[in-house]
């Protein structure tokens, strides 16, 4: 019985110093040192520093996620003689703005003859627009004339156009005039507006993704003679204005959609 108590009391401090170092913050843990009498010779145990790791919260890492990459604002005329990108640029507005066109003209609720114009029609001697080998008038409210007098042999051709144009339409042909009944609107009709409407969308990203790669493939020809740090920026302005032109899109698509479900 002495001898176990005279055990607890050298291992005692030893004991007692583990365990704060285990229930202390990083901050708080020292290196102790425990005086251990062993036949009235004293030595000095020391106790390392064990590391404790403070993991993230979910709060913690939920705010990190908010925040934004900071942006690149280049000046194009100091990179010009790497790559030009207002020209990048240039390209990346014409696919908007050919995206823009064809939602104006190809995705109304009532079909007009201009509407009719841009369909393009695959002949023997090349594609043509429809409005090159046909004249087109609105005959009343519900009807469109396409008159092929001048390109009989066309006509078939431009009734097929019609019919694949993705504009709900079915033409009758009556000699040489395609007679083109405007469709009624339906909530289906609307519906599929709409879903063309994507579709033109996801080709345009698809234009634009093809810009986009075409300025990167440029830019790498200039690895050898520019910084890499000058090229990273480089290329996360180009990523920089072919995301701002994707949400653009975006919104037109949005503003298109809510006109046509009115």
């Amino acid at each position: 019985m002495a001898l176990g108590l005279r055990c607890f009391r050298w291992v005692q401090p030893g004991f007692c110093n583990s365990l704060l170092v285990l229930t202390k913050p990083v901050s708080g843990v020292r290196l102790n040192s425990a005086n251990i009498t062993w036949n009235d010779c004293q030595q000095c145990g020391a106790f390392p520093i064990v590391p404790i790791r403070h993991f993230a919260t979910k709060k913690a890492k939920a705010k990190g996620k908010g925040h934004s990459q900071p942006r690149v604002n280049i000046n194009a005329s100091l990179v010009e003689d790497i790559i030009r990108l207002e020209e990048v640029d240039g390209e990346m507005k014409s696919v908007v703005e050919a995206l823009k066109d064809n939602f104006n003209k190809n995705l109304n609720i009532r079909t007009s003859p201009g509407s009719l114009d841009h369909i393009t029609v695959t002949t023997a001697d090349g594609k043509f627009a429809l409005n090159q080998i046909g004249q087109i008038s609105l005959k009343s409210p519900q009807l469109i004339l396409v008159n092929m007098t001048n390109f009989p042999e066309c006509t078939a051709a431009a009734i097929k156009a019609i019919r694949e144009s993705g504009m709900n339409l079915n033409p009758e042909v009556d000699g040489t005039v395609i007679r083109v009944p405007i469709p009624k609107v339906t909530r289906e009709h609307r519906e599929m507006l709409v879903k063309l409407a994507k579709q033109n969308t996801n080709k345009a990203k698809d234009a634009l993704r093809k810009v986009r790669t075409n300025a990167m493939n440029k830019l790498k020809k200039s690895k050898d003679t520019v910084a890499e740090d000058t090229i990273k920026l480089i290329e996360k302005q180009i990523g920089q204005m072919a995301d701002d032109t994707a949400v653009e899109m975006d919104k037109h698509l949005a503003q298109k959609t809510k006109e046509l479900l009115g």
